[in-house]
C-alpha cells in the first residue's frame, strides 16, 4: 500500500468514526465548500513555492495539497484505484501533443 492509499485510508477512518478535535473531520462536517476552498488555498501555496524555488518548501505545500484532494476523493467516493486506472489509461496514449495544445491553447 501506497502513502497516499494509507493515507485515504486514515480519512475514510475519520469520516466512519468522527474523532473529536479531528482537522479531518472538520473539514468533513463543513463540506464540499470548504474542501474545495483548502484544494484551492493549498494548490496556490503550492505555485509560490513552486516560484520560489525552495525545494523544501515545495514538498511541504504539495503534501498539503495531497492531503486536501485525499479529503476530496472521499467527499466523492473516488478511490486511489479510480485515479490509478485513469493514470494508467493515459500512459497508453501518446502523440497527443497536438490535440493538448488545441484545447488548452495557453500552455
Amino acid at each position: 500500500m501506497s502513502a497516499f492509499e494509507a493515507l485515504y485510508q486514515v480519512i475514510l477512518e475519520r469520516r466512519a468514526q468522527p474523532r473529536e478535535g479531528s482537522y479531518t473531520n472538520y473539514l468533513f462536517e463543513k463540506g464540499l465548500d470548504k474542501i474545495l476552498k483548502k484544494c484551492g488555498e493549498e494548490c496556490a501555496e503550492t505555485i509560490i513555492a513552486a516560484k520560489n524555488g525552495e525545494r523544501s518548501e515545495v514538498i511541504l505545500e504539495l503534501s498539503d495539497l495531497a492531503f486536501h484532494v485525499a479529503v476530496l476523493m472521499a467527499e466523492l467516493n473516488i478511490h486511489p484505484e479510480d485515479i490509478a486506472a485513469e493514470l494508467a489509461k493515459r500512459s497508453q496514449k501518446s502523440g497527443n501533443l497536438k490535440q493538448f495544445h488545441a484545447v488548452d491553447k495557453n500552455s
